[in-house]
């Protein structure tokens, strides 16, 4: 753990709006999630992924963690976010996350520094939802239409 609750700032506490929709797929299921930054996009797709997996609302900010991810491209930058925060669900600490804040996005590298708010997932506090396999690369998109304030990715997790 990066910082103990009382390491946490009244800021760290403030949620963004949801931007993120379920798109039925076969066998799998498709995220779609948008924001008015590319940025904000990859972060709502996180939170799309966390939403799938347990009801968010049961889920409380305790702790805080740090992850990084590093591509060759967007497409690979997106994957490996994605695979981090489910590896970070997946091992100790089992972190479900309440809200993420990509501190670093660096489209020229390929680089992702992202907090990861959350806490330890509970079964009986925090409702089962889909276990999440693995992120694919299957009809994986980034839509970057900056004059119009568009952002949006869509990707197939494997359910």
């Amino acid at each position: 753990m990066d910082e103990e609750a009382g390491g946490l700032t009244q800021d760290d506490f403030i949620l963004p709006p949801v931007k993120y929709e379920y798109l039925d797929h076969t066998a799998d299921v498709q995220l779609h999630a948008w924001g008015n930054t590319l940025k904000e996009a990859f972060e709502q797709c996180g939170m799309a992924m966390f939403g799938y997996m347990t009801e968010l609302n049961y889920v409380q900010i305790k702790e805080v963690h740090t992850i990084e991810a590093n591509a060759d491209d967007m497409m690979g930058l997106l994957y490996h976010f994605l695979d981090e925060l489910l590896f970070l669900f997946s091992v100790e600490p089992f972190l479900i996350c309440k809200k993420l804040a990509i501190t670093e996005f660096n489209t020229e590298e390929f680089r992702i520094v992202c907090k990861c708010y959350g806490e330890e997932f509970e079964i009986g506090k925090h409702p089962q939802g889909s276990e999440v396999k693995a992120i694919t690369y299957s009809a994986m998109q980034i839509v970057e239409e900056p004059k119009d304030n568009k952002y949006e990715v869509f990707v197939i997790i494997d359910i």
